[in-house]
């Protein structure tokens, strides 16, 4: 009896150690964030295990560019990635041009398609190809006294003149429409400039995205998952914001999560682009899952603590993310910037995400998204073609 005693002892001793030697390694690493709940005994901890390259977390403000900054947030660690200074873009820029093409299909579609500052990640890409890029300290996009986007006013102002011209008061539209509308776009935004000096050389736009920036737009792909659309194949991405009719590739709902966790651990990140109004995405806790009830069957209690800890999530099929599509409970909200991945307390897997709204939030600009969430509530991702596995890239033809 002596004798287990003493065996008992001795491995709790050898427990207590280790415990205490795990939280000491916990609290040493830079990459372990916790969120307090209400109850103090029931709280996130993220533990990283894979953290890839990006710039600081920026703020959108007052405007709806989230695409703009979630995708050239993703170019600047895709430069990183290549062994590239890092440059941090002008995400206006981006806004810029793709607010004067937005406003010829606009006219051209006699004004049934979508406006607002709305877009998809695919718009950046298609705008550096065909306008360029330009750093963040050269183009703020600030031209009127503001130090944050404030964009409201500059939208209103934009429509009301593109209903003008749509509603057609001369019979035929005149040359002039462009040039007035460029002018309102130039006084908020600034005008874009035929060259400009950067780090004591003269650049064009079009010539500091191939010299500096140095991506190749034809090598990212953008893809999606929906039973109504043929495998592997590109169709229309079919939300609102998609001014330009982009086509995506139509995956396997699980696929989706395979590229991204592949691409992770090939070092690429992701942009993603997805709806946010569902009460269990929280930005000011920095986690989003999928809880097992809907928020609304929920009693109060659950509401309350619907982020003290780690909580069971509902098994997502690909006919529950096509009807949330379908029936408008799944809307494209959000353009985020998915950078690495973290494990709960208890194992299980979350991706972390920069966003574009500051650092304001439990996480300091980063929200813990489940791969439940994702199956969810993606509407597409974008990343290159290479973070995509050999497999489904010979499947896709690309």
């Amino acid at each position: 009896m002596r004798k287990l005693i003493i065996l008992v002892f001795a491995l709790s001793s050898l427990l207590a150690r280790a415990q205490d030697d795990l939280i000491r390694k916990l609290e040493s690493n830079k990459s372990y964030a916790t969120y307090k709940g209400d109850d103090n005994n029931k709280k996130y901890h993220f533990y990283s295990v894979i953290d890839l390259e990006r710039t600081c977390v920026k703020n959108q403000a007052s405007s709806g560019t989230c695409w703009s900054y979630s995708t050239n947030s993703f170019l600047e660690s895709e430069m990183m990635r290549m062994g590239k200074e890092p440059i941090e873009l002008a995400e206006i820029f981006s806004a810029h041009c793709v607010y004067m093409d937005k406003a010829e299909t606009y006219v051209r579609m006699h004004g049934a398609i979508s406006w607002g500052d709305g877009g998809e990640c695919h718009d950046v890409i298609n705008m550096y190809a065909k306008y360029g890029a330009m750093p963040q300290d050269v183009y703020t996009g600030l031209n009127y006294g503001t130090t944050k986007n404030k964009f409201a006013e500059m939208q209103a102002m934009l429509k009301g003149m593109l209903e003008a011209v749509v509603s057609n008061p001369n019979g035929k539209l005149t040359p002039s429409w462009r040039k007035a509308y460029n002018d309102v776009l130039d006084n908020y935004l600034g005008a874009i400039p035929d060259k400009f000096k950067w780090d004591n050389k003269v650049y064009t736009p079009k010539s500091f995205a191939e010299q500096r920036v140095g991506i190749h737009p034809e090598d990212y792909i953008e893809i999606s998952s929906w039973l109504t659309e043929p495998l592997y194949k590109r169709s229309v991405l079919m939300v609102p914001d998609n001014w330009a009719f982009g086509r995506v590739y139509n995956v396997k709902m699980q696929d989706l999560t395979d590229i991204i966790d592949n691409a992770l651990n090939k070092g690429f990140t992701v942009a993603w682009a997805a709806d946010v109004s569902e009460k269990y995405f929280s930005w000011k806790n920095g986690v989003a899952y999928v809880p097992e009830k809907d928020f609304e069957d929920m009693d109060d209690s659950e509401k309350k603590y619907m982020f003290d800890g780690p909580k069971d999530e509902r098994v997502i099929t690909p006919e529950k993310r096509q009807i949330a599509y379908d029936n408008y409970e799944t809307t494209d909200d959000h353009g985020m910037h998915i950078v690495g991945m973290s494990e709960d307390q208890n194992g299980r897997k979350y991706y972390k995400v920069k966003n574009s709204w500051g650092d304001k939030n439990d996480f300091k600009g980063y929200i813990y998204v489940s791969k439940a969430y994702v199956k969810y509530k993606t509407t597409a991702i974008l990343l290159h073609k290479n973070g995509i596995p050999n497999e489904l890239r010979n499947k896709m033809n690309i």
